[in-house]
């Protein structure tokens, strides 16, 4: 396994590989690998011919300096994993000065409403962050294809767009939200949370699929309330949002209309530490 944690070491290297006309996928993490950040590595690994995982804790698109200060790290433990799938995997590991020197900000894009909803609300400029890393990774790798987990669908209907905005070469590749056992999103903050409050959040995977079974004969606002009383009878997590919208458009929804894709999405906070989740819902 090689580790690059210099942007131009790293494209020195790959401008070899590219000559040799080899395909190349590129996995973007801020590291406390789990498994489904592994599937994501396995999914390109078997897709393409080279495998670049990128470990870069991301100031930009913390709202939260809390959040940002207790975000799990364990470089030598996401090292080990990574060589569970394959030990010719890339690992381009940046400090903080080397992706934005000493002017640690964000771009402004044009997202055409994509970030004015949901995580966009709650979170203020946290997706001109994500997009500030992801088309400086997308630049320096150059890959074939990039793999981004379902569980932020939001970010990833966002890179997309960035990828249309900045007429960037690149494949984008939506991978399935990988599960624990008792149903909760598998997440980095996940190891924030207690074992007894982790298997307690498999609830916001039950709620999702009851408003699921719902979608079929009520209403959406029927359905929002639903989910609405349903935590507020619990004690352990609290909803922050729960929004039916538009898979494309990410519009919340007003009628259901026949050929459009719904998704239900959800964030909740237990113990302090923000959960997101989604689900399709037809």
């Amino acid at each position: 396994m090689q580790i690059f944690d210099q942007k131009k070491n790293l494209e020195a290297f790959l401008k070899s590989v590219k000559i040799e006309g080899k395909t190349i996928g590129l996995v973007p993490t801020m590291g406390a690998l789990h498994q489904g950040h592994l599937s994501l590595v396995s999914q390109s690994v078997s897709e393409n011919d080279v495998t670049v995982v990128s470990i870069f804790v991301n100031p930009t698109q913390f709202n939260n300096p809390n959040d940002l200060d207790k975000y799990p790290r364990n470089f030598q433990a996401d090292i080990d994993l990574l060589n569970e799938v394959s030990s010719e995997i890339i690992v381009f590991a940046p400090s903080v000065n080397e992706i934005y020197g000493k002017n640690v900000t964000s771009e402004s894009y044009d997202f055409d409403g994509l970030d004015k909803v949901m995580e966009g609300e709650f979170r203020p400029r946290h997706f001109e962050g994500v997009g500030t890393i992801v088309e400086t990774l997308l630049r320096v790798v150059g890959p074939n294809k990039a793999y981004f987990g379902e569980k932020d669908f939001q970010q990833l209907q966002i890179i997309k767009k960035i990828v249309a905005l900045k007429n960037i070469g690149v494949e984008i590749i939506g991978c399935p939200i990988e599960r624990e056992t008792h149903g909760l999103a598998m997440s980095s903050r996940n190891e924030r949370l207690t074992e007894t409050t982790r298997l307690k959040a498999g609830f916001i995977y039950n709620v999702l699929e009851t408003a699921k079974d719902k979608f079929g004969t009520e209403s959406a606002n029927d359905i929002k309330d639903w989910v609405e009383t349903q935590f507020t009878k619990n004690e352990t997590l609290d909803l922050e949002y729960f929004q039916i919208a538009d898979e494309d458009t990410l519009t919340p929804i007003k009628r259901k209309q026949r050929n459009m894709k719904y998704r239900a999405f959800i964030a909740v906070y237990a113990e302090e530490v923000r959960l997101i989740d989604n689900l399709r819902l037809n």
